[in-house]
């Protein structure tokens, strides 16, 4: 499938669009701007556009107001249509996020319940109780999402919401001609909505890519042929970098082996869990590493190990932000334009790698050498070996391991290197070999 052999890159179109301020209405920049950054996307080797929430909204893009129509502080549905013809065009995929755990209080049909109270015909589509009231005096309680009551949760026992939300999804597919939905807070939602989703759009289009937002858990419950193609993987993303700032490769490994290992107890083995080192609701990584020399063996390690790696606009140059900080739209910028540096370059060359080594897609993962502050791993599929290493420390180190091979070939350099049972890395480096 094209997403298994993908790399995502996110963006956050009310943040690069200037639109997170009050909700004015007002269009500052419009989304169609983002063509400017085909070259771009295409030499970091993308092929394939995470959209975070486009459509109509009360504030953030999670509050949904209308499920058919374009926010207006990023463009029109024509403006998005344009937009995506022009991406498939350079052949990259598109994916946007599908908020269906919740609405905000501007959607239609909550603001009929609102008016209408017992008679309306929606009454039914939320969790109500008439006896009640909120904290909007709305003269009746209902349940928000995890206490958030500017976000509606949808009663998705009930079948009209669920017709509602995938004739929504046909509607996108017809007029956008999406490749996929990212299913925001997909831990949440009814599995059998789930089910009903991936039905629908198995038949809607081929090869349609359902991804859920994970945060904990088992992602085998929602991971499955009856559901999503993949998850989030939130436990890799902690590991990447709490194994840098602790220098404790381990952590990592550990996860690696819990989730992709070989022994029948492994939780992942052979799926394709969505891999990042940041995205629009964390720290970007280049704040949470404090030394920024690991900031290329992150993204090393990142495109080396099961998954389908994504890149968060901005992260690829380097780009600051903390979560927490009392605004959080600073995870949400609006850049003019892309930048470049040597991080830009390396992970343009990493991605070059991945897109050219199928292992790094679909191989096993075995783990060759591992301390506190290297480690070492195959990839190996359909005969082809790749060997990931990377050195955290700022020594040289020589890891001495059975390399399975004398001659490799160093996919970054294009040169042909003599291993022999070793492999020498300077101070703060990644390697991929392929061994012949």
């Amino acid at each position: 499938m094209w997403y298994d052999e993908a790399v995502f890159y996110q963006i956050f179109p009310l943040g690069f669009c200037d639109g997170l301020r009050d909700n004015d209405g007002v269009m500052r920049r419009c989304i169609t701007d983002f063509e400017q950054w085909i070259p771009h996307l295409k030499n970091l080797g993308i092929n394939a556009v995470y959209f975070s929430p486009v459509f109509e909204s009360d504030y953030h893009g999670y509050d949904t107001r209308d499920y058919r129509v374009i926010d207006r502080r990023i463009g029109t549905n024509e403006n998005f249509a344009e937009l995506v013809k022009k991406l498939h065009e350079a052949g990259i995929k598109v994916v946007i996020d599908g908020v269906f755990n919740h609405v905000g209080r501007g959607f239609f049909a909550f603001k009929d319940v609102c008016e209408k109270k017992w008679d309306s015909q929606y009454k039914d589509w939320f969790n109500i109780n008439f006896d009640g009231n909120s904290s909007y005096n709305d003269g009746f309680w209902y349940e928000g999402w995890e206490g958030y009551y500017n976000l509606v949760k949808l009663n998705h026992n009930n079948p009209a919401v669920g017709d509602y939300l995938i004739e929504s999804v046909r509607s996108w597919v017809d007029e956008f001609d999406i490749d996929g939905i990212r299913l925001d807070v997909a831990y949440c939602l009814n599995r059998d909505f789930m089910k009903r989703l991936r039905y629908e759009t198995d038949r809607m289009k081929p090869e349609f890519f359902l991804v859920g937002e994970m945060l904990h858990g088992d992602y085998n419950t929602i991971v499955n042929d009856e559901c999503l193609h993949s998850a989030t993987n939130y436990e890799c993303y902690k590991g990447l970098y709490s194994s840098f700032n602790s220098m404790n490769m381990f952590e990592i490994a550990h996860s690696l082996e819990r989730q992709f290992g070989k022994e029948q107890w492994c939780l992942y083995t052979g799926k394709h869990l969505l891999t990042f080192v940041d995205n629009h609701d964390v720290s970007r990584i280049a704040s949470m590493l404090t030394n920024k020399a690991h900031l290329p063996l992150i993204y090393a390690l990142m495109f080396g190990m099961p998954g389908i790696p994504c890149i968060y606009y901005g992260s690829e140059w380097g780009c600051e932000a903390v979560k927490g900080s009392g605004n959080d739209n600073v995870l949400r910028p609006a850049f003019v334009k892309p930048e470049s540096n040597e991080l830009t370059k390396t992970i343009s060359d990493i991605s070059n790698v991945y897109h050219n080594t199928k292992a790094l897609s679909y191989g096993e993962y075995t783990k060759k050498l591992l301390t506190n502050r290297q480690f070492v791993f195959k990839r190996e599929y359909d005969g082809e070996k790749i060997l990931v290493a990377v050195n955290a420390d700022d020594k040289e180190y020589t890891a001495c391991f059975d390399t399975e091979c004398e001659n490799a070939l160093n996919l970054i350099t294009g040169q042909t290197e003599q291993l022999s049972g070793e492999i020498r890395l300077p101070a703060y480096s990644f390697r991929f070999y392929r061994c012949s």
